[in-house]
């Protein structure tokens, strides 16, 4: 049985449309009737027994170090630009600007840019841009039933997307919350919602393109979740420079979705399997980009979809596709290419060590933090104090190897068993 038809798919122009229009509404919704308990749950923020996890410990010598990537990620003040517009006789359908959240959104960020698309009734469309937006974006697509054709430079495993750390992270750098306006959480948590359940297909299928494993917080101190107040003293902000200046100009909007993404529990010491005395554990869902590209690339060539190896200059060059319906989906590039110059680079950059399958987990602590998946050990070495102001206005691409080896040295003693 093919992959298509294991998931809930949109196989009609009229699903995906009411799908892009009832998204808001969805967010609304609530799993429990009302009235509904449950019995014999241990209190909310406590490990709730179990005994301690025998976890296998993590290799974390610079000899296992096999790469080093670095990322800019589009963090559009506004957030993700879906607006249409028309170059000459072309209707061009925005779907950039995503910030640390493309993987998280892009399943409901692609119904939204489909369903404008469907209002014209068009047989076939172009995509452009070969990431994990665009490729999501092209697959939706083909589930309406058009026939789709992808502009891009290169395919998705040489773009930004597989530069990621790959964990669901919906909220990471998506807006500032001034201009992305108050209407912008319902969008975004309607996205996030609809992501997060076609996500959910994908559990269990070859090569685990989406899997879940533990996270541990670590830490020598009580752990307490950090709240970014407007600090006085700073009196810039993205209006007056351009860029933000402190962390609570962000949109942080995750809370909206914690009632269906785990959420950390403080373990007690018979439960810590570290020897650090606080630790805290999640459940996090991670994706593993080699059979997740597979997966989605198998989908889309499947279904009889056309990659043409093409740059853009100008938007007038869309004009000149023979595709008459264009979903733009080109990222960072769209700062340059559409002189969108809301968009502000991000730098991220990790560390790859060799795959480690059987300790399938991921531990912080201090500046740095492991995700150990199918395709390797994440490595990032990441200032905690700075929050989502880390990165913002560097666009230098370049790898700095002794950050991640910085890192490595810092986190290893902090994976030290506990005694039994």
């Amino acid at each position: 049985m093919s992959h298509a038809t294991t998931m809930d798919r949109t196989t009609g122009r009229r699903a995906v449309l009411k799908g892009a229009s009832g998204l808001v509404g969805l967010a609304a919704l609530q799993g429990c009737a009302p009235g509904a308990r449950l019995a014999a749950l241990p209190p909310p923020g406590t490990g709730g027994g179990g005994g301690r996890a025998r976890l296998v410990p993590l290799r974390v010598t610079r000899d296992q170090l096999i790469d080093v990537k670095c990322c800019i990620r589009p963090l559009r003040a506004a957030g993700p630009n879906l607006a249409a517009e028309t170059v000459g006789d072309a209707l061009v359908i925005h779907n950039y600007g995503h910030g640390g959240s493309g993987w998280s959104l892009s399943w409901g960020s692609a119904e939204i840019a489909v369903g404008k698309a469907l209002t014209t009734l068009p047989s076939e469309i172009a995509v452009v841009g070969c990431g994990i937006i665009g490729l999501t974006t092209a697959v939706v697509a083909q589930r309406a039933g058009l026939k789709v054709t992808i502009y891009a430079r290169e395919m998705i495993q040489r773009t930004r997307s597989f530069r990621a750390s790959g964990s669901f992270t919906p909220g990471s750098r998506i807006a500032l919350a001034e201009p992305a306006g108050p209407q912008f959480p319902a969008e975004w948590e309607a996205m996030a919602r609809l992501s997060w359940k076609a996500f959910r297909t994908c559990l269990g299928l070859p090569g685990k393109p989406v899997d879940f494993g533990d996270s541990y917080a670590l830490s020598d101190k009580p752990i307490e979740k950090r709240h970014w107040t407007p600090d006085p003293a700073i009196t810039g902000n993205w209006r007056t420079t351009g860029l933000p200046q402190q962390n609570s100009e962000f949109a942080h909007l995750d809370d909206r979705i914690k009632d269906i993404v785990p959420q950390g529990v403080n373990l007690g010491p018979d439960e810590n399997p570290f020897a650090l005395p606080y630790a805290q554990r999640t459940t996090q869902m991670y994706f593993n980009f080699p059979s997740y590209a597979k997966m989605l690339m198998d989908e889309f060539f499947g279904h009889g979809g056309r990659f043409v190896m093409r740059d853009f200059h100008s938007p007038a060059e869309f004009a000149g596709l023979p595709q008459k319906v264009v979903i733009h989906c080109t990222g960072y590039a769209a700062r340059d290419l559409w002189r969108d110059q809301t968009i502000i680079p991000v730098r991220g950059q990790t560390g790859w060590l060799a795959p480690q399958t059987e300790a399938n987990y991921a531990v912080r602590y201090k500046n740095v933090m492991l995700l150990s998946k199918a395709d390797g050990v994440a490595v990032m070495n990441n200032n905690p104090d700075m929050g989502d102001m880390l990165g913002v206005g560097n666009s230098m691409e370049l790898a700095t190897i002794a950050d991640i080896e910085a890192g490595l040295a810092l986190i290893a003693p902090a994976l030290t068993p506990r005694a039994a």
